[in-house]
């Protein structure tokens, strides 16, 4: 009897420690992206293939947010993590890298999309890669084939043709997407693409699609910088110079200093908001990436034309 009872014990503990197996190699691969617009666009492309945990929340500010100690362990134990990089995350940076140094692999989006670099903004960002690449869809397109490579390549058992056919449609969607903005910005006279901003953060736009970058209020590539009274001078003459008609402030950040430099322009010029560095909870507006560019393109338009 002593020897049965230890033979089902044995087939019992086979039985359990099989099962555990299989709990465990169901779980889905876990991707953890640190801003909520790569977030947005890594959930199109992965779709259920994947877990993804998104650490920036709606109408935050990418410079500045941070992450909870629950957080820290997702990055921590994340089977690839997705960010932005270039500088961008300053809050959470110091995760990323204490992960990257533990083994968890990780896709700096930023790197690989060919990035410019700031202008002479008069800070410690002048000459540094710019991180705002997002406002250029045809760099989030790359983005899409860089996430779905590094997707596929380090989320053991995830099914490699959904998320390629994922990463398709929705690049098919941005390229439709980037379509749209140009006949948008060929409604605006060549002499009104001149934009003024909170901070530096269209470059990549001004590029794409053909506008001169008069200057910011904050002539830096982060929000965490303050503007003098030399820098709000030698605006304030751009304007006057170019006459430039609208100044696009970011949602996410007080406009305080725009309007102030509106009035001490001395000049009709209008503070349109617009959602640059963050999706947004408010509605409409920028519930998607898709949605934000589509926002952002018909108030400078608007901003720009006077309609």
């Amino acid at each position: 009897m002593s020897a049965l009872i230890r033979l089902l014990a044995a087939v019992t503990f086979v039985v359990a420690a099989a099962g555990c197996a299989s709990t465990g190699g169901d779980e889905p691969p876990r991707v953890v992206v640190t801003t909520n617009i790569l977030g947005d666009v890594t959930k199109a492309v992965v779709g259920d293939a994947a877990e993804v945990t998104v650490l920036m929340k709606p109408d935050a500010d990418p410079h500045s947010f941070g992450v909870s100690a629950k957080e820290a362990a997702a990055i921590e134990t994340a089977d690839l993590i997705v960010y932005n990089g270039l500088g961008l995350e300053e809050g959470v940076l110091r995760n990323v890298e204490t992960a990257k140094r533990a083994g968890v692999p990780a896709l700096a989006v930023g790197e690989g999309v060919n990035p410019i670099r700031f202008a002479a903004t008069g800070d410690e960002t002048a000459g540094q890669p710019d991180p705002h690449f997002w406002t250029d869809p045809g760099r989030m397109a790359k983005a899409v084939d860089l996430i779905a490579e590094q997707v596929v390549a380090h989320a053991e058992g995830i099914d490699a043709a959904a998320v390629r056919a994922g990463a398709a449609a929705y690049r098919a969607k941005v390229g439709e997407l980037d379509a749209w903005v140009g006949q948008q910005v060929a409604t605006i006279p060549s002499a009104s693409r001149r934009l003024v901003t909170n901070h530096h953060v269209f470059g990549y736009f001004a590029q794409r699609y053909g506008f001169e970058v008069v200057g910011a209020v904050i002539p830096s590539g982060t929000t965490l910088a303050s503007p003098s009274a030399s820098d709000l001078k030698s605006l304030k003459d751009a304007i006057d110079r170019t006459g430039v008609k609208a100044i696009f402030a970011d949602s996410s950040q007080p406009d305080r200093l725009a309007q102030v430099l509106a009035s001490e322009a001395g000049v009709d010029v209008k503070v349109v908001p617009l959602f640059s560095e963050s999706l947004s909870s408010r509605s409409p507006g920028a519930a998607t990436y898709l949605d934000m560019v589509r926002s952002n393109t018909t108030a400078m338009v608007s901003g720009l034309t006077g309609r």
